[in-house]
């Protein structure tokens, strides 16, 4: 169960402001770690008891991350007495208050909008919300005295929810928006210990946005704390393995790459083996030739020891579904559907490099090149988004799929 019992000064500032003095957006944002989230629903429990009548809303960029950033938390703190909750249809209930949760992730999510009448809302991880989505919510929250509770991490300067409401004068000024703006010191919950931890597990771009909480652009080299001289390996200096996987970047005209990836003894994360075919460059191949390639790929790698390897997992862009079902038909084990999640794979692997826990073989010459070779598009970066320019990058998706997916591995040590 949370502990309500220490908060910090801003966030008593914030929750002893009474609801009725809330502005009609109000909106927590900051680095990681600094008590938005505890401090955000110990007022929207507030809120729960005393909003005007009337539907409420609950959103997150899934309602599968809602429930991992909030609801349980939530549950946990009510008691199962209290509440009643239906995953699959987002129904919730209370104390007798019914609040509909919604998965906010891509521009179809506005329609789940449409037609409501809201009272209020909490939305977790705002910024990652698409633009019509939030414009939606804010037109159905039409309920007099309906309020937005929202909780954020800091994203590009150009972003439509800083330049357009967290730093929009006029919006401030007239009291329609409220922000609150965190650091790590903001929370007294966490040790010295743990906030020097945390300090240590981001760099670069991430550094800036979740531990300094800077609205901040992504420009340049991407993975600029790759260490040519520290982080690429040969045989001698490999320790034992202690698994493996391999990632898959299929491309038609593009270039198809085989990644095999391995956690090392020492838990870092290494790249050990490349496969790279380009259509453009040569010959194309059918999805028919490419998966005896992959095969073969597999069953030639070999540990320190040149023992035959057996990868847990062959990761896969979902997107290749004809190249999935050719793999299925040879009868290739392990294949999965990677989670293609792109920015929240390049921080993972950033975020290795910048621990020190990342690990390139010199045979790997392609991913080598795209490492100092792979951009943010600066046209993507004025319109608020953080996008890789999609060249330079096939081998970087196939070791990003295997990373991502992997994801509560490498959580520790990064």
């Amino acid at each position: 169960m949370i502990n309500f019992e220490v908060f910090g000064k801003k966030s008593r500032e914030f929750l002893n402001t009474p609801i009725s003095k809330d502005a009609r957006i109000n909106i927590l944002e900051g680095s990681v770690r600094s008590s938005k989230t505890v401090t955000m629903l110990a007022k929207w429990l507030d809120y729960i008891g005393n909003a005007p009548p009337g539907l409420l809303l609950m959103t997150g960029v899934s309602k599968e991350t809602l429930y991992d950033n909030v609801l349980f938390d939530l549950f946990d703190t009510v008691g199962a007495s209290h509440y009643k909750y239906n995953h699959n249809s987002g129904e919730l209930i209370i104390f007798g208050r019914r609040i509909k949760i919604i998965g906010a992730k891509d521009e179809g999510s506005e329609k789940y909008l449409r037609g409501k009448t809201i009272a209020g809302c909490y939305s977790d991880e705002i910024s990652l919300m698409p633009k019509n989505f939030f414009m939606q919510l804010l037109n159905r929250l039409s309920v007099e005295g309906a309020k937005l509770y929202a909780t954020t991490n800091p994203d590009s300067p150009y972003h439509y929810l800083y330049s357009e409401y967290i730093n929009d004068p006029e919006k401030l000024k007239s009291g329609m928006v409220k922000v609150y703006h965190f650091i790590l010191e903001d929370n007294p919950s966490l040790s010295h210990e743990y906030v020097e931890f945390i300090k240590k597990a981001y760099s670069g771009l991430w550094y800036k946005r979740n531990i300094l909480g800077l609205w901040v652009m992504a420009e340049g080299i991407i993975f600029d704390q790759f260490n040519d001289d520290t982080m690429k390996v040969n045989d001698a200096m490999l320790p034992e393995f202690v698994r493996y996987w391999v990632g898959v970047d299929y491309g038609t005209s593009n270039a198809t790459t085989f990644m095999l990836c391995a956690m090392g003894a020492d838990r870092k994360f290494y790249v050990l083996n490349e496969y790279y075919h380009s259509g453009r460059d040569s010959l194309q191949k059918s999805p028919a030739q490419y998966s005896k390639e992959l095969i073969k790929f597999v069953a030639s790698q070999k540990n320190v020891h040149l023992l035959p390897i057996k990868p847990e997992r062959i990761y896969i862009d979902p997107s290749a579904e004809s190249f999935i079902v050719q793999l299925y038909e040879d009868g290739l084990k392990g294949v999965t559907q990677a989670d293609n999640a792109v920015k929240n794979g390049i921080e993972l692997l950033t975020n290795l490099m910048g621990a020190n826990n990342f690990r390139v073989h010199e045979r790997c010459t392609h991913l080598l090149t795209e490492l100092s070779s792979y951009i943010w598009d600066s046209k993507a970066q004025k319109l608020g988004e953080d996008k890789p320019i999609k060249e330079n990058d096939h081998t970087i998706d196939a070791i990003r799929y295997v990373g991502y997916s992997t994801r509560s591995i490498w959580a520790r040590y990064i």
